[in-house]
């Protein structure tokens, strides 16, 4: 059966993107190539539109041979839609649910994974401070992309957006005012910088890189919805390998765990909001890669 004009384009267009994902790869090894196909085509074609360029090919040989291009396509293919105390109703269990538990510990780390511009890490300290534990605590914040990295570094954020931090902040179960946890400079407001005391930036990419930690409570939220479902495994087992027995995952409200291999190895705390407790037979069934 003949394809259409249309079919053989897209068929076109799909290989340009697989190529354009291999030459990414191969040269700089930044792995795009088992994002979700749909999230990649889209901005692909968008940054295509932009740059005035008629197919996807001519943007490898761009890629390839411009740097400056290159932190551009590494900005559009990363996933920085975040907010501080993103989901109040979240935070509001994490407080009432998860500190709890870390406060049976002496010590505790937590790792935020693909922490983008940083502003859920900061959340998180906040109300670790809040509850008397952020002394107690040592944040990894981590993600591939060193530009926004370099935002949730400096922790300075639009004003225009604090009326909503508030809002989530307050619906979050917020104890203080938040205007205590921040200054306000012209249009723009930094971070109290004993909230950053405890935290520790740093590059790691979940689609090629191993284990970063050892840690009692990780985050990775809304970020597993835009790889596919070969890719989510190997995160998902990356997760365990990091969390110590009984540690904490918390995954955003459109992700879940059952679809995945290894889903069965975490107990729920929270099923609405995805807060899952790893088990203690993980070990016991991978014996050899846990020494």
């Amino acid at each position: 059966m003949n394809k259409t004009y249309q079919e053989e384009e897209s068929d076109s267009l799909n290989i340009e993107i697989r190529l354009f994902l291999e030459a990414l790869y191969q040269k700089y090894g930044y792995d795009f190539r088992h994002y979700s196909h749909a999230h990649v085509r889209r901005r692909l074609l968008h940054r295509m539109r932009l740059e005035g360029l008629p197919h996807i090919a001519e943007m490898i040989h761009k890629v390839l041979n411009d740097l400056a291009f290159l932190q551009v396509i590494l900005s559009d293919l990363s996933i920085n839609v975040t907010e501080m105390f993103r989901d109040p109703e979240f935070y509001k269990a994490v407080r009432e649910e998860v500190i709890p538990i870390l406060k049976t510990y002496p010590f505790f780390k937590i790792w935020h994974a693909g922490c983008a511009t940083g502003e859920e890490v900061y959340s998180m300290a906040i109300l670790l401070k809040e509850e008397g534990l952020l002394e107690k605590a040592q944040i990894y914040a981590t993600d591939f992309n060193p530009k926004v990295l370099k935002i949730a570094r400096e922790g300075i954020y639009p004003i225009d957006k604090i009326r909503e931090y508030t809002h989530n902040y307050q619906k979050a179960g917020g104890k203080d005012s938040f205007s205590n946890y921040y200054n306000a400079d012209y249009n723009m407001v930094i971070l109290d910088k004993t909230l950053r005391r405890n935290i520790v930036f740093a590059e790691h990419n979940l689609v090629t890189d191993s284990v970063f930690a050892e840690v009692n409570l990780i985050f990775c939220r809304n970020v597993l919805i835009y790889f596919t479902r070969e890719l989510q495994d190997r995160v998902i087992r990356l997760f365990l390998e990091s969390l110590i027995p009984g540690g904490i995952l918390a995954l955003g409200t459109k992700e879940n765990l059952t679809i995945s291999s290894y889903g069965k190895y975490f107990q729920p705390i929270n099923t609405h909001l995805k807060i899952f407790k790893k088990g203690y037979n993980f070990e016991e069934s991978f014996p050899i890669r846990q020494k």
